[in-house]
């Protein structure tokens, strides 16, 4: 397993979000996990796609990360991933997919006003095992991936620099 230090991760995430995403942050909490539901949606709909996507396997991962960091700091957990997770040395599509079902699954159960939190902070980490455990078994760097997504994604901002 790629050795990631999840709480620096988290701290460098807020901070990004922060200066990036203010959007997002300004949200009410229940709208930002619905907002990370549907990235997550999104990103099993790309690895169902295979070949036919032209998105990266890579860059999926990455972009999944960011989400999962994001919606850590929205539950306010912190993240970890235990040695003993049935996750995590299993990389499939329907891993991830079982898991993106339960973190929908609490999303749902706000608007009922079921209890939800416990049930999105197990999916949450579930699908970190499984990003860390897919990019081990496909030899990705998670950590210079994010950087690069993070500089690509910044330009998007009006402000930027480069576009100003």
């Amino acid at each position: 397993m790629q050795e990631l230090n999840f709480k620096d991760l988290q701290v460098a995430q807020q901070h990004y979000d922060m200066h990036n995403h203010l959007d997002i942050l300004s949200l009410h909490k229940m709208e930002r996990m619905k907002h990370y539901g549907l990235h997550y949606a999104k990103y099993v709909g790309r690895l169902a796609r295979g070949n036919k996507e032209e998105k990266t396997l890579k860059a999926t991962l990455v972009d999944t990360l960011l989400i999962t960091l994001s919606a850590a700091n929205a539950l306010n957990q912190r993240l970890n991933i235990s040695e003993n997770s049935y996750l995590s040395d299993r990389s499939d599509i329907l891993t991830f997919a079982d898991a993106v079902g339960r973190f929908a699954d609490a999303c749902e159960k706000m608007d009922h006003l079921e209890s939800f939190r416990e049930l999105a902070l197990a999916a949450n980490s579930d699908i970190l095992a499984w990003v860390v455990s897919c990019a081990g078994a496909n030899g990705i760097d998670l950590l210079s991936g994010l950087e690069e997504r993070r500089e690509v994604l910044s330009h998007r901002q009006a402000y930027h620099p480069a576009r100003i």
